[in-house]
């Protein structure tokens, strides 16, 4: 950043999988985190799943070395972080529930203050016009876990704003993450491409052509697909991959995109992937 911009202070709203891995990754770059979250349950194991993706973090030379951690506070009141530099939402992937945080965080600060949709398939337009100034919104999507992968997803809604656009590139600069701007559409680039093919990988698991494991060895070790889909899923988190599928086919109508009857079945089992200890894959302990 330069050298007269304000230092930065983050406040992520929501502690789930990525509001915790955006929050580790900041804090991990000495930057003060405020996290906003009502569930009393996340709130209270907040720091130690900081504390424990700092530890893997640390030891994977994934977080500059010798700096300072940034400052955690967590909280119930979206009040408390009103003095942000910048907001990161990161609640449920459904558009009432972000619409309904973006348009609070709006009105508690400063019209300077850039809001940043962490989302992996809802359309940052139309979350825009659920606040005053939609020039003030961009979109991110920071993949999992935000501190091992360098890129990030920067999505720009036809209302987004150019000193947004600054301010967000400023922020990932100051994380050491590489932005790639693309424009507004359901799932943007990433998801619209993976996701489907991810429920095409599960559907083949389900007519019984293939095992797991069969999928996965196939897709890394022919395609080169680095971990495999169905490891990819669980990582994803398969209720956040079922919503993310859900917003693209209620968006798109590609039937490529109805989530497969074997996924929603896993999610309803309570089986969402590493974070709950099993997925397509067993894991052996629930993470936070």
């Amino acid at each position: 950043m330069s050298g007269d911009a304000e230092a930065p202070r983050l406040t992520v709203l929501g502690a789930g999988t990525m509001g915790l891995g955006i929050t580790s990754l900041a804090v991990g770059h000495g930057i003060p985190v405020t996290v906003v979250e009502v569930d009393e349950a996340k709130a209270g194991r907040t720091r130690a799943a900081v504390t424990e993706r700092l530890r893997m973090a640390q030891l994977m030379g994934a977080l500059p070395a010798g700096r300072p951690q940034g400052e955690l506070t967590v909280t119930a009141s979206l009040a408390d972080g009103r003095n942000a530099t910048a907001v990161v939402e990161a609640v449920t992937e459904d558009t009432p529930t972000k619409a309904k945080v973006l348009e609070a965080v709006a009105g508690l600060t400063g019209a300077r203050v850039p809001l940043i949709s962490n989302t992996s398939s809802i359309p940052i337009d139309e979350l825009a016009g659920h606040i005053a100034d939609p020039a003030r919104l961009v979109g991110t999507h920071f993949m999992n876990p935000p501190y091992l992968i360098p890129t990030v997803e920067v999505i720009r809604g036809p209302r987004t704003g150019e000193a947004v656009m600054t301010a967000v590139t400023d922020l990932l600069r100051a994380l050491e993450r590489k932005p790639v701007v693309v424009g507004d559409g359901p799932g943007f680039v990433t998801s619209r491409v993976l996701h489907p093919m991810i429920n095409d990988a599960i559907r083949v698991v389900q007519e019984g052509t293939a095992t797991v494991e069969a999928v996965d060895v196939l897709m890394r070790d022919c395609l080169g697909h680095r971990t495999g889909p169905l490891r990819t899923a669980d990582l994803i988190g398969l209720d956040n991959l079922a919503d993310s599928l859900r917003v693209l086919h209620e968006r798109t109508g590609d039937s490529r995109c109805a989530p497969s009857e074997l996924l929603l079945k896993k999610v309803r089992d309570g089986h969402l992937g590493r974070k709950s200890g099993r997925g397509f894959y067993a894991y052996g302990k629930e993470l936070a």
